[in-house]
């Protein structure tokens, strides 16, 4: 079997310093670490990570099993310094609700077994960049992995530090005061020349405490690009590293620490040798980023104390180079270019004043305007792919698909698909053109996005032949960003394959689903389990064949909480007893076999465990709202492509048909239908982009009112040209010879899908309310 240190470059030999006893800790392990001693003939191989530069880290390997090890630095340390029993502390505690971090297995505080502490995790595989320029790929996937990092750390400030149990993980409030402290005890124990800006840093810091100093999140005190894995293809996280000055305190600290990397930039290039920052490399701005990170934690943009909190973290940076350097000087360092980082304190700390006297009140406004028709190169080639994949594979198979449909009306096989959509799955999966929808797996923006599935939305069977099809793509997407590790290898990953297929279940018979707060359906939690109890319908895609999963929303029992907080999703399998698909809905008369129909569910008694539960109790609408952004304006997007087939359907019957002695488009009549529906193709397509821009910029949360006003706009402007296509065509308009009454009724249909117009235009009317109360308050 290979050994993974002669293939990987960030592991090596073990350094000569950092060697220990490999058999007394072989022995260790398989006596206390299960399975371990799986393959007992196999040979334990010891690595060495030489990233770290604090805790030794070392990769093992027995046989098939990998792990990571991590141990404290051998010879005379600081006090409360490298204390590898939190870190393990507060990993188990992350990894017990899914947060990506590396399983925590063991841990052990006996010296006598290698010479020091430590503690044993599961490896990882995946992706580690530790140059910031992320070279190597896209624009759009280089985005994609700042924007799935900062979500991340979002993430990570949002959790309860009471429901981790992490209540006396951190010291308690004071903690900028503590770190000024710490940090300053740490340098001077480390310095080995007097730097006048480190102490005019140190200085300033104490005299400018910030007044509330008694937030309690927990926070990492390391979040950098280099301490993130990210999938092997995708732009996701999969594990935080490095937990070692991880505690409780002010979220700003962390995001001040990430913000490092974007501020003086060709100062932080010089000091990391050379690595920086291009123009037009698809890495985000730092003010789109916060935007994202705020929107995330639903928190006001404006940053309180910012410039206290970027000139501690460069006070900081500047404190572990000494602390590096020093021990680069007492031989028990683990990198090789530890002796250059006693070169960077200086600028770093002059870096830490300059920021220190600025003033940072707001971030600078995002235009969301701007630029809303630019693709980039990446979203252009995949359009001209799709185009082409549509004209030569697509469109002719429309005939074949629709005549499968017309044969099998009647028969057991109404739901299944017709060979030649797997046949077109296949060639557009060896294409690349396959989940086009998600940005962190195709790298595109929602911009890019847009164009394509207006493309698709040209063909009522394209979306299924590049995997991008409702409600499949909605709910990958909430897996995506709302799933543990484990829901996403369960469910994400085959969906993403197109192994499976999923619907979902929100809307109810017996209330109201347009408030979303009438939702009965329970979730109780039983133990280990939640039972489910209540009926569902209009559950799209349910009657497919490969439908094997449904995430349901439910109330749960916490009377206590707000209106929009006593909600929960779950995930429940179709063939859970008790789950019970009762009928399909006819759409205007139409089943909708191809999609999967729309069902009639009842859940009686339905029992799933626990770790079913999305995100965590009581958090469904903030879950919904998530898929309901980008997911639902897909629909919009594809919509534009339909309204474009419709007047395509128009033009040549308009163009072919004679009354009254003249083509049916020299009636004037016909004309003006021709040009108004051009005109509200070009208009949605617009409100559509700009939508999409939104999204890409400030989030789906950043973007309300752009959300809610195309989902009014698109429907029911398709709807109107529909209508005139149908008109034109005359009785063949409404028969099985056009698609036009298919296409209207699914159009139709979307006017109430995502809850009716007049929601939606209440919430445009509200957040139009709020901007112009905003802006006349500004010029008050």
């Amino acid at each position: 079997m290979e050994n993974r240190s002669s293939r990987d470059p960030q592991v090596a030999e073990v350094l000569p310093q950092h060697k220990f006893d490999h058999s007394s800790l072989e022995t260790y392990l398989n006596q206390y670490l299960p399975g371990f001693d799986a393959e007992p003939e196999a040979k334990l191989t010891v690595a060495q990570y030489r990233s770290g530069k604090s805790n030794p880290t070392f990769y093992l390997q027995k046989g098939f099993q990998e792990y990571v090890l991590r141990k404290k630095p051998s010879g005379p340390l600081l006090p409360k310094a490298h204390r590898i029993d939190r870190e393990f502390e507060v990993q188990k505690a992350l990894f017990s609700i899914g947060f990506p971090v590396p399983k925590p297995l063991l841990y052990c505080s006996n010296a006598s077994v290698i010479g020091t502490e430590f503690y044993v995790m599961k490896h990882v595989q995946g992706r580690v960049f530790h140059d910031l320029t992320i070279p190597g790929v896209s624009p759009a996937e280089r985005s994609a992995i700042y924007v799935a990092m900062i979500e991340t750390l979002a993430r990570l400030h949002s959790l309860n530090i009471h429901s981790l149990q992490l209540e006396g993980y951190g010291t308690g409030t004071g903690y900028c005061k503590r770190q000024v402290s710490t940090w300053i005890k740490q340098y001077q124990a480390t310095a080995h020349q007097d730097i006048p800006a480190m102490n005019q840093l140190s200085d300033w810091l104490m005299k400018n405490l910030p007044d509330n100093d008694n937030e309690e999140s927990l926070i990492h005190g390391d979040f950098q690009l280099g301490n993130i894995i990210f999938h092997p293809k995708e732009s996701r996280v999969i594990a935080v590293l490095d937990w070692e000055l991880s505690t409780i305190g002010p979220p700003l600290s962390d995001l001040a620490y990430f913000s490092m990397s974007y501020l003086e930039r060709r100062n932080i290039a010089r000091l990391c040798q050379g690595s920086y920052f291009q123009e037009d490399t698809g890495t985000p701005s730092l003010e789109e980023l916060i935007s994202i990170y705020c929107r995330c934690r639903g928190i006001n943009p404006v940053l309180p104390n910012w410039n206290f909190f970027l000139a501690l973290s460069y006070f900081k940076i500047a404190g572990i180079s000494q602390g590096i350097y020093s021990r680069y000087l007492l031989g028990n360092n683990t990198s090789e270019q530890s002796f250059q980082f006693a070169k960077v304190v200086q600028p770093l700390a002059e870096t830490g004043l300059r920021l220190a006297k600025r003033t940072f009140k707001t971030l600078p406004h995002i235009d969301t305007t701007r630029k809303l028709l630019v693709q980039t190169r990446k979203g252009q080639e995949v359009l001209s792919n799709v185009k082409h994949f549509m004209k030569q594979h697509i469109l002719p198979a429309e005939k074949e698909v629709i005549e499968f449909y017309i044969q099998n009306e009647n028969s057991v096989d109404k739901w299944k698909k017709p060979l030649v959509i797997d046949k077109l799955k296949e060639m557009a999966k060896a294409e690349g053109l396959w989940n086009l929808f998600l940005p962190a797996v195709s790298g595109l923006s929602q911009v890019d996005y847009a164009l394509i599935a207006e493309e698709m939305g040209k063909c009522f069977f394209a979306p299924d032949v590049f995997n991008c099809q409702a409600p499949d793509s909605g709910n990958m997407e909430l897996l995506h960003l709302y799933g543990n590790e484990k829901q996403k290898q369960q469910w994400l990953e085959p969906l993403l394959q197109g192994s499976i297929a999923s619907c979902f279940c929100m809307a109810e018979p017996n209330v109201a689903s347009s408030d979303a707060t009438n939702i009965e359906c329970s979730i109780q939690r039983d133990g280990d389990s939640y039972v489910i109890n209540g009926k569902k319908w209009w559950s799209s895609g349910a009657g497919n064949p490969q439908c094997k999963v449904a995430i349901v929303l439910g109330r749960t029992a916490n009377t206590s909480a707000s209106r929009h907080k006593q909600h929960s999703m779950v995930i429940v399998p179709l063939n859970t007893p008790g789950v019970e698909v009762v009928r399909p809905l006819s759409v205007f008369g139409y089943v909708d076999h191809l999609h999967g129909g729309h069902f009639e569910i009842h859940f009686n008694q339905v029992r799933v465990p626990a770790i079913n539960i999305i995100l965590g109790e009581g958090r469904g609408f903030e879950i919904a709202q998530g898929r309901l952004g980008p997911g639902r304006i897909h629909h919009c997007m594809r919509i534009v492509g339909l309204a474009e087939r419709a007047v395509q359907i128009m033009c040549q019957r308009a163009a072919e048909r004679v009354a009254f002695g003249k083509t049916l488009y020299s009636h004037e009549v016909v004309a003006h239908w021709i040009a108004e529906s051009r005109i509200a193709i070009e208009e949605i397509r617009l409100l559509t982009l700009k939508a999409a821009h939104c999204i890409d910029t400030v989030g789906s949360a950043g973007a309300k009112k752009e959300i809610a006003m195309i989902k009014v706009a698109a429907p029911r402007a398709a709807c109107k040209i529909i209508d005139r296509a149908i008109q034109v065509c005359g009785g063949a308009g409404l028969s099985q010879d056009y698609p036009l009454a298919y296409m209207y009724a699914l159009t139709r249909a979307l006017r109430l899908a995502d809850g009716p117009d007049e929601v939606h235009l209440s919430a445009i009317a509200k957040l139009e309310l709020r901007d112009q109360a905003a802006s006349l308050k500004a010029k008050v």
